[in-house]
């Protein structure tokens, strides 16, 4: 532990020096513990560390947004790439696929947002006599029936109806008309930076790819460039997939439930659009929503749109989806269970929307990256 030098015994090294004590040795130097400069430091740490998730925090939307726009621009690019291989360029390629995603968008809103009006001002107009109807509904009789008694369920149905009847009730529940359109105006400004995220996102699509492997070093440059090759792709065809199943129940849902008399079916099949673009369980929640709403109808058209969701799920799940699906990843379908919850969680609908995605980017990554380490090592 001493160093000899020309037969001196010389001072320890700084190494050393915590080792010695003044037990071993007296005219040892005092070993100083800088006790508060360890603790400011990690006190900055925790402050730095608690100022970047504050940050995060408060950006979490606009990450969202990001994320988002990013996963459709993935979507969308095998479509493009599609038409340039037809000998299209790129650029027109991206605005055809971007005037076509606008103008669906836009039918879709031109078409939902005046039905959604309509039904409140009916609902408005007509709310005391629609409970009366419910009151005197065959659901209610049927229940009836079945209890021995309606009375408490037409009971319960007018103290219901009375609350609902009450604007001030409405407006403690949805927060006052001006949250009301907060949220409207929120959500029309969200999707309208997604679209020019979007836009933006596809036509950078390759140097963006090119820009991130110049952070890899060169000699794991080649196959950072196929993993995320393989990455961009399957989640694009994952995501062009699940749009596709999702419009396929939109599409039956709206036929069946205009065939049976459901109210508003064009919400409704709006509905079941949107729930199926969460796999596994957003098809088997719009179902249920569609469903209950059909009771209000009758338990005829309830039961007959249940009977429907049951055989769609399985043609979807037994002889759609494999279909559609066979040139995407493999999600387990645990992990799209808990990546859909911990992802409308984090963000909602949107965030739900964009969990299942990121976790099939994950599966990709591990099996391409992480196990074959595993098996080299």
């Amino acid at each position: 532990m001493w160093r000899r030098v020309a037969g001196a015994i010389d001072k320890p090294e700084p190494a050393v020096q915590a080792e010695v004590t003044a037990d071993q040795d007296p005219s040892a130097p005092e070993v100083r513990v800088r006790a508060f400069r360890i603790g400011f430091v990690g006190a900055l740490g925790v402050l730095v560390a608690l100022f970047v998730g504050g940050i995060v925090g408060q950006l979490s939307t606009v990450i969202l947004y990001i994320a988002l726009a990013l996963f459709l621009s993935l979507g969308l690019d095998p479509i493009v790439s599609w038409l340039q291989r037809r000998g299209m360029p790129r650029w027109v390629a991206i605005l055809i696929v971007f005037a076509v995603v606008i103008g669906l968008f836009v039918g879709l809103v031109a078409t939902i947002v005046p039905l959604v009006v309509t039904q409140i001002t009916e609902l408005v107009t007509n709310w005391d006599q629609i409970v009366d109807d419910v009151k005197q509904s065959d659901l209610v009789a049927w229940i009836g029936s079945i209890t021995g008694s309606s009375t408490w369920i037409e009971d319960g149905i007018a103290s219901i109806g009375d609350w609902f009847g009450n604007p001030d009730n409405i407006g403690a529940l949805t927060g006052g008309l001006l949250a009301v359109g907060a949220g409207i105006a929120g959500g029309f400004t969200g999707a309208t930076i997604v679209l020019i995220l979007t836009l933006y996102f596809l036509a950078s699509l390759d140097s963006m790819k090119r820009y991130a492997a110049r952070f890899v070093p060169a000699s794991s440059r080649n196959g950072f460039v196929d993993v995320s090759q393989e990455v961009t792709g399957s989640v694009g065809r994952y995501v062009i997939g699940q749009v596709g199943l999702a419009s396929i129940n939109g599409v039956l849902s709206l036929v069946f439930l205009t065939i049976i008399g459901a109210p508003a079916p064009i919400f409704l099949a709006f509905i079941a659009f949107l729930c199926s673009l969460v796999p596994l369980v957003g098809t088997l929640t719009g179902a249920v929503i569609v469903t209950l709403v059909s009771l209000t109808a009758s338990p005829a058209t309830g039961l007959a749109a249940a009977i429907y969701y049951l055989v769609y799920m399985q043609l979807e799940a037994y002889v759609l989806s494999p279909r559609i699906m066979s040139r995407a990843v493999a999600v387990p379908g645990a992990l799209v269970v808990i990546a859909a919850v911990a992802g409308g969680t984090l963000g909602g609908v949107l965030g739900a929307l964009v969990a299942i995605p990121v976790a099939a980017s994950l599966i990709i990554i591990v099996e391409k990256v992480i196990f074959p380490r595993q098996d080299a090592a």
